[in-house]
């Protein structure tokens, strides 16, 4: 098939262009729009297209940090119709958010007026709010106008703005960048000015620094709000730019008169506004039933009187004085504070996870998710390209400068003449520049010179001039010449706006171990029944009677275990869910439905209990299983895990448990009275669980009916006789090697008149 360039438009002998390849072009064409044009930042500003456009807009305007603060209308407007044509709210949202401290860690817009709260509060209409730039925005635009960066038409061609602006410092990692592509993310924290300047020094001075090296310089984020980063292992994430790091509110206790004390939270994590924090609380302390549920869950009580238990009152002080402050009162003052804290951060997002995920547009103009040392790399590259470009365009400055300054000076002891030559001459500048051997361009200057400028001091002041200029000449082209002269001039830039622009970490960074709301349990036997209907509780104590049930209902399985243990359940579609035997209500009565304690999915058929580093075997009736650790069926949430693949008709049998060895067999019994024994090494380990491989082989219309884990010592068979009647038969260990083979083989009769249906409990 001829390739056809989707780039161009149809020819007129091919009018028609196909749909899918049409709607591929324009999604691309959209999805690099949304990455390049709006989402990403760049890595060389740190800037997104409609900052840069509104920070060059202001700096276009006059709105320097000492010029009077002007309606964010009048900004806005000039963003929207000179360089940005898109909706008024999205560019006056954006430059809101430059104005916000709690969001941005070193502000570029100075707001006047309500410019919204880390509560969540919007900021005020743009005609009510007024702007002008910080001092520190100057970082970005204070070289604008010195040739170091390239200008493009604007959307209609009227006015040029910047493809980038002159950072004097990586503002990508100071204020950091939070965007949603087409694709792609970016989430970048802010970091604190001294220390990216320390980096990126420590870069420039050792350009094969490793990112280790650099980590000694850049402690890790700082959050404008503060808050303490508790995950101190930076490295990875730092490295491949990408990774998770847990932060935490700062608190401390305040003392009371009586001997009582109060908790108060004193800076929050990003993104958690004391708002919020209040909101969980009174979702913890007044639950809402869930939707689809008849009735609060047993998780939702529990954790209601846990906090009301310990929780007397929570206020919200906050105020102009101190942003975040957040008061929690508990119930007695014996209580423990830092368990008190714990139970707080365990259950709220004042403890939570911040992603770090460093995607931006770099050097090559590509999205891409970068590490720390290349980020600081591609910036320094990008910062000698900018000075280099600043410094020859000074000094094309300084050589017009010195040239008109020699033309003057060349002219000057002949003044009489000039004026002679200009009142005489029909064209004087042709005159002059025959006359005194001057350019076009010193022969200009001469004819517009003014009066004042023939004085006798003018001529000091040329010579002065060029001496400065000549000076100031020889240091560009020395810059220029000398690498590591060069580097030394940006060395100094970067400490001098270190100085004058750098202040303390607010982000304390102290190892911590995460918040975890642990129940005491108290250690003590327990058995769990199940019943057919799937009512479940439990009863203190060992080898107890079989309880009572509703009518209509009876017992499906017992599990003899501890409180402290995990309980297993095994459902007919092939789930699994994990249920703390804690959790299983006990007292009288009948228990509680188990749909009521996890989200269930079919009918439960079986549930076991065990240690870690215990195995598990698990079957099904159609012949197939595998193997597993106890470990690999434990899962976090309700829902449960899809464990076990079976297919129509088939049925999940009873999990076998046992420990380790090598020297076990694993005996398979058909619903045939077929029994096969064969080595534990044959079977397949599977730790995320599946179909598996055959056991036993079976005829038509044949089921496997157990499958057990036992030893060489023998094995009991349970036989149901005459009227239903069950007995054990046991093998000894002399009559089970005629059963021995291998495994997927269909074995033998076994010698006992009846129907064969399991095995007797066996311990390895």
């Amino acid at each position: 098939m001829d390739q056809i360039d989707l780039f161009q438009p149809p020819s007129q002998a091919e009018d028609t262009l196909d749909l899918g390849r049409f709607a591929e072009k324009a999604y691309l064409d959209y999805a690099i729009s949304v990455v390049k044009g709006r989402a990403l930042p760049d890595l060389r500003d740190g800037q997104k297209p409609v900052q840069r456009r509104i920070l060059y807009a202001m700096n276009e305007m006059g709105l320097n940090p000492a010029a009077k603060p002007v309606k964010s209308a009048r900004v806005v407007g000039d963003v929207l119709g000179k360089f940005h044509p898109h909706g008024d709210q999205s560019a006056y949202d954006a430059m809101v958010r430059l104005a916000q401290d709690f969001s941005m860690r070193y502000p570029l817009v100075d707001g006047h007026g309500n410019f919204g709260s880390r509560d969540g509060d919007g900021a005020a209409a743009m005609r009510y709010t007024e702007a002008r730039l910080t001092p520190i925005a100057s970082l970005l635009l204070s070289e604008i106008d010195m040739g170091t960066v390239d200008f493009s038409p604007n959307y209609d061609g009227a006015f040029d703005e910047p493809d980038l602006l002159p950072a004097r410092l990586p503002m990508v990692l100071l204020n950091g960048a939070s965007g949603i592509a087409v694709g792609m993310a970016t989430e970048i924290p802010p970091h604190n000015l001294r220390e990216v300047s320390d980096a990126a020094i420590a870069l420039i001075k050792k350009p094969d620094i490793s990112a280790e090296e650099l980590l000694t310089h850049i402690k890790g984020p700082d959050f404008p709000g503060g808050g303490q980063i508790i995950s101190t292992d930076f490295l990875e994430a730092y490295k491949t730019g990408r990774g998770s790091l847990k932060v935490r509110a700062r608190w401390k206790v305040e003392e009371l008169a009586r001997g009582q004390w109060q908790l108060v939270i004193f800076e929050l994590p990003p993104m958690t506004s004391s708002q919020k924090v209040l909101e969980e609380i009174e979702e913890i302390t007044n639950p809402k039933i869930r939707a689809g549920k008849k009735a609060l869950s047993q998780e939702q009580v529990q954790l209601k009187q846990l906090f009301l238990s310990q929780l007397d009152a929570v206020r919200d002080e906050s105020g102009k004085g101190e942003p975040v402050r957040l008061v929690f009162e508990p119930k007695s003052s014996r209580q423990n504070a830092e368990e008190f804290a714990t139970l707080l951060f365990s259950r709220t997002s004042m403890e939570s996870s911040h992603p770090v995920n460093m995607v931006m547009i770099g050097l090559d103009g590509r999205p891409r998710q970068k590490g720390i040392h290349e980020i600081l790399r591609e910036w320094t590259d990008y910062r000698l390209a900018t000075v280099k470009r600043r410094t020859n365009h000074r000094l094309g400055e300084v050589l017009d400068r010195m040239h008109i300054l020699e033309g003057r000076l060349a002219v000057f002891l002949n003044i009489d003449e000039v004026i002679r030559i200009i009142r005489g001459s029909d064209e004087p500048k042709t005159d002059l520049m025959e006359r005194f051997t001057l350019s076009e361009r010193q022969a200009e200057d001469i004819l517009e010179i003014r009066l004042r400028q023939l004085a006798k001091l003018e001529g000091i002041k040329i010579e002065q001039e060029l001496e400065k200029l000549k000076s100031e000449r020889e240091e560009l082209e020395k810059l220029l010449s000398d690498p590591s002269h060069m580097k030394k001039k940006i060395i100094r830039e970067i400490e001098s706006d270190a100085k004058a622009y750098g202040d303390e970490r607010r982000t304390l960074i102290e190892a911590a171990s995460q918040s975890a709301l642990a129940a005491q349990v108290v250690d003590e036997a327990v058995t769990v029944t199940l019943s057919e209907k799937g009512w479940i509780r439990a009863r203190s104590g060992h080898n107890l009677d079989a309880p009572a049930f509703k009518e209509g209902d009876e017992l499906l399985c017992t599990l003899e275990c501890r409180t402290v243990d995990q309980i297993i359940l095994f459902s007919s579609t092939g789930k699994v869910y994990t249920l703390p035997a804690s959790q299983v209500p006990g007292g009288r009565g009948n228990g509680v439905p188990i749909a009521t304690l996890i989200d269930l999915s079919g009918k439960i058929l079986h549930m076991t209990s065990g240690k870690p580093g215990q195995s598990v075997l698990i079957s099904q009736t159609g012949g197939y299983g595998f193997l597993c650790g106890f470990e690999d069926l434990l899962t976090r949430t309700k829902s449960g895990k899809q464990f076990v693949t079976l297919e129509a008709g088939e049925k999940l049998l009873a999990p076998a448990l046992f420990d380790p060895n090598d020297d076990l067999l694993i005996a398979a019994l058909s619903s045939a009275s077929r029994l096969l024994l064969f080595p534990l090494e044959e079977m397949k380990v599977l730790a995320n669980g599946g179909r598996g491989i055959l056991v036993m082989a079976l005829d038509a219309g044949e089921e496997l009916k157990a499958a057990v884990v036992t030893r060489h010592d023998g094995v009991g068979v349970r036989i149901s006789g005459r009227g239903g009647k069950e007995s054990s038969n046991p093998i000894s260990e002399k009559d089970m090697l005629a059963y021995i083979g291998k495994r997927a083989r269909k074995g033998k009769p076994v010698p006992f008149k009846g129907k064969a249906v399991g095995f007797d409990p066996v311990s390895s």
